[in-house]
């Protein structure tokens, strides 16, 4: 998808820009940030630094903090302790600035407006925002800017709110759960246009619990449960770090699989009919080792956990951690 209409540059009316200065000043960073409801901690001291131009997937079960940590990063939720900062100053001002932009679950549209009309009003709360053209084009709004907001359907409303959200071409971009709506049309859709307004040099942060659209989307994935951040790290990085290798292989002794948990690195042996799963901490070496030795084998496969298989692991470890 081509997104090469001009662009505004990021300014208000005082001429104030992060455009061209302070390059090394980072898009987000969350020092020891807190946020409790009463005798419940719903954040329990997360640090996180985003630089400009990243594009971060925020993961998380229900309950793990990831949307009350949004809250508090657009200035919507005050910290119980900790500190906020957005392009190097605070959610509010950041905001003041045109310089954030935010898709949220829980937005409310102009139900009896027409799409043009709305993004009209929208666009006129920023002090350089897109034209009209510009949003109707990245946001694919064709030929919706005559229909009433409340007559779209869940794909069509969710590029109006990603609209509304880019109005002010903000430099940094806040989803949470931007494609719950959507078929799986619409959302491979979505994603087209986001990576595209991501190439522009926008930093995005968005939150979801669909796995794949993280993995095949974000450059880095933050992993919350309980209110901490569990893991941060690309996909390759994350899977080499918890994604427990597994050997298999078929032997006529299954019956007696405890023979290979004596090989090195081996952490648990497994055996399903004549198939042994070997869970180990160095697949190489365990594969040495069982090469080496006078075991009979066949049908050898190494694996690795997926992403989602590495996720409900963290996530459980977690929940032990925080139940002892």
């Amino acid at each position: 998808m081509n997104l090469t209409a001009p662009v505004p540059s990021h300014s208000n009316p005082a001429g104030e820009s992060i455009g061209e200065a302070a390059l090394d000043i980072p898009a987000l960073v969350l020092r020891g940030v807190c946020k409790s409801y009463g005798d419940v901690q719903a954040v329990r001291g997360i640090d996180l630094r985003i630089e400009r131009g990243e594009t971060v997937a925020l993961l998380g079960p229900n309950g793990a903090g990831k949307s009350t940590t949004i809250g508090m990063l657009l200035g919507l939720l005050e910290p119980s302790s900790g500190e906020v900062a957005v392009f190097g100053t605070t959610p509010a001002e950041a905001i003041r600035r045109s310089h954030v932009g935010a898709m949220l679950q829980d937005e409310r549209l102009m139900a009896g407006a027409h799409v043009g009309e709305f993004l009209d009003f929208v666009r006129g709360l920023h002090p350089a925002s897109m034209s009209r053209d510009q949003l109707v084009h990245i946001a694919g709004l064709e030929g919706l800017e005559s229909r009433r907001v409340d007559r779209l359907s869940g794909g069509q409303t969710q590029r109006l709110r990603f609209a509304m959200a880019i109005a002010g071409n903000p430099d940094l971009l806040v989803l949470d759960e931007p494609t719950s709506a959507m078929d799986v049309e619409s959302r491979r859709d979505f994603w087209v246009r986001m990576e595209a307004y991501a190439e522009l040099g926008n930093t995005i942060l968005f939150a979801t619990h669909y796995l794949e659209e993280a993995e095949t989307f974000a450059s880095r994935l933050v992993i919350v449960a309980h209110g901490q951040v569990v893991t941060d790290g690309t996909v390759q990085d994350i899977q080499q770090r918890y994604g427990e290798p597994r050997i298999t292989f078929v032997t006529q002794h299954s019956s007696n699989p405890t023979q290979f948990q004596q090989l090195p690195g081996v952490t648990r042996a497994e055996a399903q009919g004549e198939r042994i799963t070997l869970h180990t901490s160095d697949a190489d070496t365990t594969v040495r080792a069982l090469v080496s030795g006078n075991l009979s084998w066949k049908q050898l496969q190494v694996q690795t956990n997926d992403l989602e298989e590495t996720f409900l692991r963290l996530v459980s470890n977690r929940n032990e951690e925080s139940a002892a």
